[in-house]
């Protein structure tokens, strides 16, 4: 997925249709002078719908579609002839993405399952026609009602990437060199920080044909919860996996208190993420000896924990063992 097209914000201007006005008619046939009112309803206005779609990955498609219109009702029509109802404009969004008011940032619903569809703005309802006026006392109305306006706003869409295993720590910590070890991810890879840009995702294949998709996210710096570095704009993506995986590199100068910063963040961000299964993975063991793996065994969280090297391949058997436990 190249940077570019990777798109997890927009925000779109949508209009429900009118609906249809009803009709004044009289019945009017060759034998029959005064045939009485036969005039239709009028159709409703196409209603503005989300619809989940587990194909699409980002909402690219809606950075260059801003206006999404649905369409008018129809009038109704003589011989009690109710009037077509509009177009609906179905909108297709990937799994994960939450609609916000643009004024308040309240969230409106959010969009988890394959073809889940959610009205966001309702069409307006077709007016009566004169028929449903008539009484006895008053047995030709020569009134209708106008269809109901439709409803026009700006919506923000959210995208929180929906995966199996989230991995968390800071930039350089390894995060992409094990996504493309463990899948057929192919992400940006190199020696500096900031490498990932964007969230990426990679089916992890797992015994007896079992699988699960994991993401790796953008490297969280200290204060990314007030925005520094990438903050907010990826924290958000975390939100939407059931486990985490934090990555701390083997020559960090500590490894708990490495632990306890990336911790601190997200539950700044939001409380709810340490609910959480938890796993920790000590990075670049190829850098380490056995008699350093085992001094770092003496001073880590209370969390499932393996040692791993993504360069070499040690530890990956069992750290796939670690989170396929945590996520049953």
């Amino acid at each position: 997925m190249a940077d570019s097209n990777f798109v997890d914000y927009v925000k779109i201007f949508c209009r429900s249709g009118k609906g249809g006005g009803g009709s004044v008619h009289m019945r009017r046939e060759k034998f029959v002078q005064m045939g009485g009112p036969d005039g239709g309803d009028g159709g409703r206005g196409g209603h503005v719908i989300l619809k989940g779609n587990k194909q699409l990955w980002t909402l690219i498609h809606l950075k260059y579609q801003k206006h999404n219109f649905a369409g008018d009702g129809e009038h109704g029509s003589k011989q009690n002839r109710k009037g077509a109802d509009g177009n609906d404009k179905i909108i297709e969004v990937p799994l994960g993405t939450v609609a916000k008011r643009p004024e308040t940032f309240d969230v409106l619903f959010e969009i988890t399952e394959h073809d889940q569809e959610i009205i966001l703005y309702k069409g307006g309802r077709g007016g009566l026609g004169n028929t449903n006026f008539k009484t006895s006392t008053n047995q030709t109305p020569r009134y209708a009602q106008p269809g109901e306006d439709g409803f026009e706003d700006w919506v923000i869409l959210e995208l929180k990437i929906l995966a199996d295993v989230g991995l968390v720590g800071f930039p350089n910590a390894g995060k992409s060199t094990l996504l493309s070890v463990v899948s057929a991810a192919k992400p940006k890879i190199a020696d500096y920080a900031f490498t990932t840009l964007t969230p990426n995702l990679g089916i992890v294949a797992y015994r007896d044909n079992h699988s699960f998709v994991m993401a790796d996210i953008p490297g969280i710096i200290e204060g990314a919860h007030e925005g520094r570095g990438l903050g907010l704009r990826f924290l958000r993506h975390i939100e939407r996996n059931s486990t985490l995986l934090f990555m701390v590199p083997a020559d960090s100068k500590d490894i708990h208190e490495e632990y306890k910063i990336l911790l601190k963040e997200l539950e700044l961000f939001n409380p709810e993420l340490l609910d959480k299964n938890r796993v920790l993975a000590v990075t670049k063991c190829d850098l380490a000896d056995e008699e350093l793996i085992a001094e770092m065994k003496t001073n880590l969280p209370d969390i499932p924990c393996t040692f791993i090297s993504a360069l070499t391949g040690y530890g990956i058997t069992e750290l796939k063992d670690v989170l396929w436990k945590a996520l049953n």
